[in-house]
């Protein structure tokens, strides 16, 4: 860590998951369980391109290029300090050349920008109404958590335009706007077709909901059995089937019979 690779106080140096390396913002969102297993969640396409809708500090593109999931990923992200953190993290890692960040409105993102359809789009988004709730001291923390530059409509509808037929559309979502998320996915010609619960533990109702749909397809949904992340309390050992998402960065066994 020296005075090029940090910018100011207010950022962060942390090692993750995948030997990756993470700048990031003191006062921003910091990188979590959602982000790691929807990045789990994404199915590899290695010659493919794909698209981040919401990138902040591009942490859920870079556990994806360090798996080898895509050849190149478009990060897009409405704040120019997190755009700015995307490029330097991009850097740091070593994928300069296969992580681009673009700075702007998601719902005035096309396949210009992308450079044509990607095979994927991915997107952790504001769960929280822009009207719901207390606010965030942090302007940063509002626009991250808050649908402030656009609803979760506005997200269907990019990665939309962005797919090609048959390209998926993953994303982590809050349970409790699991209707919406479903009528907003259809709306925008994206079937849902894999969907998981997470719940902290057994005794817990889920806390997200991480959902693949497909462009164009028709009817017919999966729903994997319910993802435990601990055994009884949180904060302990985590159960096998949460053991095996981070030993094997997969969610394919939940949805084994």
């Amino acid at each position: 860590m020296n005075d090029e690779t940090l910018h100011s106080a207010e950022e962060r140096l942390t090692p993750i998951n995948e030997r990756l390396t993470l700048l990031s913002r003191r006062r921003g969102l910091t990188f979590g369980t959602d982000s790691y297993l929807l990045a789990a969640l994404v199915r590899a396409c290695p010659s493919g391109t794909a698209a981040e809708l919401g990138g902040g500090t591009g942490v859920i593109s870079l556990l994806c290029l360090a798996r080898e999931k895509f050849a190149r990923i478009l990060c897009a992200e409405i704040q120019p300090e997190y755009a700015d953190l995307i490029r330097r993290n991009a850097a740091l890692n070593g994928f300069s050349d296969r992580l681009d960040a673009w700075e702007g409105d998601i719902r005035a993102l096309t396949v210009r920008e992308t450079g044509g359809e990607v095979h994927a789009v991915f997107s952790n988004p504001p769960y929280l109404r822009a009207e719901s709730g207390l606010t965030n001291d942090s302007d940063e923390m509002n626009t991250a958590r808050r649908e402030e530059n656009g609803t979760f409509r506005d997200f269907a509808l990019a990665a939309s335009r962005l797919l090609r037929w048959g390209g998926t559309f993953s994303v982590v979502y809050r349970p409790d706007r699991l209707a919406e998320l479903t009528v907003a996915l259809r709306e925008a010609g994206l079937e849902p077709k894999r969907m998981i619960l997470v719940h902290p533990t057994p005794a817990s109702p889920p806390s997200l909901v991480l959902v693949e749909a497909k462009k164009g397809a028709g009817e017919g949904l999966t729903i994997a059995r319910p993802l435990f992340v601990y055994p009884e309390h949180a904060g302990g050992a985590y159960t096998p089937d949460m053991q095996a998402v981070y030993d094997n960065f997969t969610l394919a066994h939940l949805f084994a019979s």
